[in-house]
Parts: structure tokens; C-alpha cells; sequence
């Protein structure tokens, strides 16, 4: 026979199940909402008749539009990194790593339109009190440092040249975004194709000199100078 403290702290992880289904329920919404309506035609009560619940329900989960927005981003980012990660961590080469970011992410995308979209519109809408965007580059720094850290050893290991790794992460992940936007403009376009020619591409802009060996970790250090080589200053 379990005791009451068993019987109410099992209840009290069923509520928190349900509780996480109902956001995730919630966040669904938003994202068809958003990608059918738009970011500004996208009202808690348009996101509420989508989910076929009260607006009410958002509001008991939900601080606001605002709020709903900033866990969407999230739940999306979550989604990706699970995706992709395991598997430009699964590559032992680290051009190929640097191959497989660009193309998984795209393959993740190419089965999610909707939520690119809504991201696309979350990002281009989304401002904050006084008026600034709320996402943008300022928000991107964890993501520049993961792809630092990638280029970095791909230096040191004599696989990749001597360049601004910082430079080089900011170049590559606009680059994919604008893949992304040039897509959701011109849906008929190839794009998995397109992310292969953007692999070669920074393949080719990437990779050490044949010969070169692992002198470029030294070289790489000294041509970003004392505040890049140690990863220390963001954009």
C-alpha cells in the first residue's frame, strides 16, 4: 500500500506530464499559426482555435504572446540540436564535420517547413520593449562559440588553415539562414543541393594546404592575434 506522500508525488508527476504535453500542445499551434497567419495575425485566440482550447488555457501556461514566442524558438533550437549534434559528433574528421552541420541542418529543415517559417517570422517580428529585435547575433553567441570550438581543433589538428574562427562561424551560419530564406521565397528550389554546393564551398575555404601538417595550430593563433586565439571577444 503506497502513503499518501507516494500517492500525491505521483500525482504531482502526472500533472507535470500533462502539463508539458498541453505546452507542447500549445507550441504546435503557434508554429501552424504563425507559419499560416503570419507573426502579427498570429493572436493568442488564433493560436488558442488552432489548439481547440480556450485562450484561457495559453494564459494559465503562458505569461503572454511574448512568452509563447521565446519557447518556440526553444522547443525548435531543441529539436535541431538533438538532430544535428549526434551526428557532426558522430564524424571523426573535421572537415567532414564541418560538411555535415551545414547538411543536416538542412535535411532537419527540409522536413520541418513550418517551423522555419515560424522561426523566420519570429525572427524578423519579435521585438522587445523598446523596439529592438529580440533575436539576432546578440543571441547567436553560444552558437558562433560551438562552431569556434569545431574550427579550432580542425586548426590544431592541421586539417583546416590559418583564419578568424569567430569570422568564419558568423560567415557560415549566415550563409545557411539565407539558404533558408531564399528557399522559403522559391520553394521548387533544390535544397539539398544548394547546401551541398554551401558545403564545398566552405570545404574549400576551410581546409589546410596539402602538405601543410599541423603547423597551422601555431599559425592560426598568431594570424587571430592574442584576444581571438583564446576565443575571449564576441562580435
Amino acid at each position: 500500500m503506497r502513503s499518501e506522500s507516494s500517492q500525491g508525488g505521483q500525482k504531482g508527476k502526472e500533472r507535470t506530464f500533462i502539463e508539458k504535453a498541453r505546452r507542447a500542445q500549445i507550441i504546435g499551434a503557434a508554429v501552424q499559426t504563425i507559419d499560416e497567419l503570419g507573426y502579427a495575425q498570429a493572436s493568442l485566440a488564433q493560436i488558442a482555435k488552432r489548439a481547440g482550447i480556450s485562450k484561457g488555457v495559453i494564459s494559465y501556461h503562458f505569461r503572454g504572446k511574448d512568452e509563447l514566442m521565446e519557447q518556440l524558438v526553444e522547443h525548435v533550437y531543441t529539436a535541431i540540436i538533438e538532430a544535428v549534434v549526434p551526428r557532426i559528433l558522430a564524424q571523426e574528421d573535421r572537415r567532414e564535420m564541418l560538411r555535415t552541420h551545414i547538411l543536416a541542418v538542412a535535411e532537419f529543415m527540409r522536413e520541418h517547413p513550418a517551423e522555419l517559417n515560424a522561426l523566420g517570422e519570429v525572427f524578423s517580428n519579435f521585438r522587445t520593449a523598446d523596439g529592438r529585435l529580440r533575436y539576432g547575433p546578440h543571441t547567436s553567441v553560444d552558437l558562433y562559440e560551438g562552431l569556434e570550438h569545431m574550427y579550432r581543433a580542425g586548426q590544431e589538428a592541421g586539417v583546416f588553415r590559418p583564419f578568424d574562427t569567430r569570422v568564419m562561424a558568423i560567415t557560415v551560419q549566415a550563409s545557411i539562414d539565407a539558404m533558408f530564406g531564399y528557399w522559403n521565397l522559391f520553394p521548387d528550389t533544390d535544397l539539398m543541393a544548394h547546401a551541398r554546393a554551401l558545403a564545398d564551398i566552405f570545404d574549400h575555404a576551410t581546409r589546410a594546404a596539402p602538405g601543410s601538417g599541423a603547423a597551422g595550430a601555431g599559425a592560426a593563433a598568431a594570424e587571430q592575434g592574442p584576444e581571438t586565439a583564446d576565443g575571449a571577444d564576441e562580435p
